[in-house]
């Protein structure tokens, strides 16, 4: 009698329903959140509906680029026609024409500096809620290893990338357009070389972090995804051999509800990257209209400008593709990051 109700029991605690872990993605930021797509299950969908809306918020940004460009191209003509008279002091107007394209330039130039760098903050911050969410979610399909080697490899880099571009390269920019107006303006060659310096060291700073980063991630997903996988499979033989007659049955068992748990990891996974996508493409996207018209207007001056009102124009584009280049680094890693806790184990 006794083994008939301990067999009853074990049938009926085998029959109680059982439930994933629920994993979920931090919400995005309430500053992106208008950005976000209805279908955050089909990346497809949700990523042209994130591209439809950023590009519909660009519109006040290619206006006020255009006029500002326009602004520009008068002052380089009247610059130039200005020099063209006999007896002009050329030195003196060489001045009042860096001076006056520099500051017509500063404010839009500022404020994308300041966009940049919320930018940056607004993704550094997500991310630190998205990885352990993710990180969760690998070890609770079993990718213990995995999971923990990927996290510090997003931690570690993520926090040195974002100080890294906050306290030190979105300043370096200030400094990299002071240079290349003092060099406009006197045309001296010594700040010529410190601003081009200054230009291949961001470069190069953020290309190095991303090496080490996505070598990291290579190295670290080889290794232990596979120590994860081997560790899986000798779980689930263990227990199919070990546990007498429903040892089959548990190890099955295991096996669906780690397939469920990459469901919900993957979803969440999904989710994470529009995220990181809206607070990511409508900056970029804003601060990638002033890139264009700057380089289009410096090819228009050109044609009729001075080597030194022409060459700041082209200092200004260059400091928005360093700010392009600062705010896609930062949410490139933050891309692989997840992509890598989405591959899962083995």
């Amino acid at each position: 009698m006794m083994k008939f109700f301990a067999a009853v029991l074990l049938l009926i605690s085998l029959a109680l329903p059982a439930s994933a872990l629920e994993i979920e993605a931090p919400e995005v930021p309430e500053s992106a959140r208008e950005q976000m797509p209805e279908n955050t299950q089909s990346f497809a969908e949700g990523l042209w509906e994130l591209l439809k809306k950023a590009l519909m918020t660009v519109r006040p940004d290619l206006r006020e680029a255009c006029a500002v460009s326009v602004s520009v191209v008068a002052a380089v003509i009247l610059v130039s026609l200005l020099r063209s008279f006999p007896g002009s002091p050329q030195t003196t107007l060489n001045l009042a024409g860096t001076a006056v394209i520099t500051a017509t330039l500063l404010l839009n130039t500022n404020s994308m500096i300041q966009l940049g760098a919320e930018t940056v903050r607004q993704l550094s911050d997500y991310g630190k809620m998205l990885s352990p969410v993710m990180t969760a979610a690998m070890a609770a399909q079993g990718g213990v290893t995995s999971s923990a080697a990927l996290y510090t490899g997003t931690a570690v880099l993520d926090a040195i990338l974002s100080s890294l571009i906050s306290r030190v390269l979105m300043p370096v920019v200030y400094l990299f357009l002071a240079l290349g107006a003092a060099h406009s303006a006197v045309g001296e060659e010594m700040l010529k070389k410190m601003r081009d310096f200054i230009k291949n060291a961001v470069s190069w700073c953020l290309k190095t972090l991303l090496t080490v980063f996505t070598t990291y991630m290579s190295i670290t997903g080889v290794v232990s995804g596979t120590t994860d996988a081997a560790a899986l499979k000798a779980t689930r033989v263990t227990i199919s051999s070990v546990v007498p007659v429903v040892g089959g049955i548990l190890s099955d068992a295991s096996e669906a509800v780690l397939v469920s748990a990459g469901l919900m990891k993957n979803a969440a996974g999904i989710y994470g990257i529009l995220a990181v996508l809206a607070l990511f493409l409508e900056p970029f996207l804003r601060i990638g209209v002033h890139y264009l018209i700057l380089k289009s207007t410096a090819a228009l001056c050109a044609i009729f400008g001075t080597p030194g009102t022409t060459g700041i124009i082209e200092d200004f584009s260059t400091a928005m593709g360093m700010l392009l280049g600062m705010t896609g680094a930062v949410c490139l890693l933050l891309l692989i990051s997840t992509v890598c806790f989405m591959k899962g184990v083995g």
